[in-house]
């Protein structure tokens, strides 16, 4: 009986092609829509993810001013000096590394071309807190970072811009007014988490840049790399009382720097992704219930069409169970087929898109199949009404009918 209903159903579906595609475009807009925005969603968490921990792993960056972004109070606020990274590096427990940062954006020239990068002086250690690698060269000598040499290790960017194809190792750079010999080059990272090139940053030894570029001893930022398995909120109120207590800040005074935990800040914008995917998911999930009311709306129409048919079969001995399932199969078959269309449509788009974005492309199968299974659902919830509808025709009633 249910073979011979499905084959009734399928017949009727092939009979009607364009109303039926028509019946079953918003559950395919639907299940596309929602598939797309679960599976682009974890993409971006993903993506987010892996750019924060590109930054380096168990990282915190301090700061002058009491907020970090656009607008940041920093004004009024002192940068820190060389003493407070010794302080840091010395007086605070389960660090692995701390390395002073200070940048500034200049013109590079090598040859006849010219960029615009950010300079970036510090010392070894920034490889370290930053987790970067050394794709060719090496880093800095110990008597190059005290002594201030005009030597810098370049990124991928401005290798690319300035040297083309060609190794820039023993190669020099023009930087304002002096000359920069290359000694290495820093692998390629990509884009991260704000949308900035990662790659586009030359490293100098820090007495460098400020005796040659800022004209002042201030370090804006400081990197601190923590050991693995180190109690992070214990070290950040460590750095916290120090530098509370180097800058000489009463008790009733506000702290005039900031702490920043990148794991923290990875954490916190995935959760906001997965919050805004979810929401986007509930709102496409609506298309799916138009869809379902569009199946309802045809299965009724079909029940009109077809009531001499019905009146028949109930004649002859059908058993309004039968008729009740030829229906209720009809409206099924309809929305599965619409859900294994929108499942191909959503992952073409996804794949598409992922690339257009320069995110990965992670498959879900779970959310694919409660995607169909819930299409399957709505062709039974909105096709049982017309399907007893049908079951319930008088045969007398339905055979007079024109």
């Amino acid at each position: 009986m249910l073979l011979s209903a499905l084959l009734l159903a399928l017949r009727e579906i092939r009979r009607n092609l364009m109303r039926s595609f028509l019946t079953v475009l918003g559950i395919v807009i639907g299940v596309a829509a929602v598939i797309t925005m679960v599976t682009l969603g974890n993409g971006a968490t993903r993506m987010v993810s892996d750019q924060i921990s590109s930054l380096g792993s168990n990282l915190l960056m301090v700061r002058p001013g009491q907020r970090l972004g656009p607008g940041r109070d920093s004004a009024g606020s002192p940068n820190f000096r060389k003493a407070d990274v010794e302080a840091i590096r010395s007086q605070v427990s389960s660090l692995q590394d701390v390395a002073p940062a200070v940048g500034s954006s200049v013109t590079l020239v090598a040859g006849n071309n010219n960029w615009s990068a950010t300079v970036n002086g510090t010392t070894n250690a920034y490889l370290v807190a930053g987790n970067w690698k050394l794709a060719a060269g090496r880093a800095f000598l110990d008597d190059e970072e005290r002594a201030g040499k005009a030597v810098c290790i370049i990124g991928e960017t401005v290798r690319r811009e300035l040297f083309g194809s060609r190794s820039p190792l023993g190669d020099e750079i023009r930087v304002k007014t002096f000359s920069c010999q290359v000694v290495g080059l820093l692998a390629s990272k990509g884009q991260g988490a704000m949308g900035m090139d990662q790659d586009d940053i030359v490293l100098m030894p820090i007495s460098t840049v400020q005796r040659r570029i800022t004209g002042n001893l201030d370090i804006p930022t400081i990197l601190i790399a923590l050991k693995d398995g180190a109690d992070t909120p214990a070290v950040m109120a460590q750095i916290r009382g120090l530098l509370r207590e180097r800058r000489k800040l009463a008790e009733n005074e506000a702290d005039n720097f900031n702490i920043m935990d990148t794991r923290q800040i990875a954490e916190t914008l995935s959760g906001t992704i997965r919050t805004m995917t979810g929401l986007l998911g509930a709102v496409a999930a609506v298309s799916l219930l138009v869809g379902g009311i569009g199946i309802m709306n045809i299965m009724l129409v079909s029940v009109t069409e077809r009531t001499r048919e019905i009146g028949i079969r109930l004649a002859i001995g059908a058993l309004e169970g039968e008729v009740l399932l030829q229906f209720l199969i009809e409206a099924v078959v309809l929305s599965a087929f619409g859900g294994l269309v929108g499942i191909v449509l959503a992952l073409g788009t996804c794949v598409g898109l992922a690339a257009l974005m320069h995110m990965p492309f992670l498959f879900n199968p779970g959310i694919n199949l409660l995607a169909f299974f819930f299409s399957a659902a709505i062709g039974v919830v909105f096709g049982y009404v017309p399907a007893r509808r049908a079951a319930r025709l008088d045969p007398i009633d339905a055979l007079r009918h024109e």
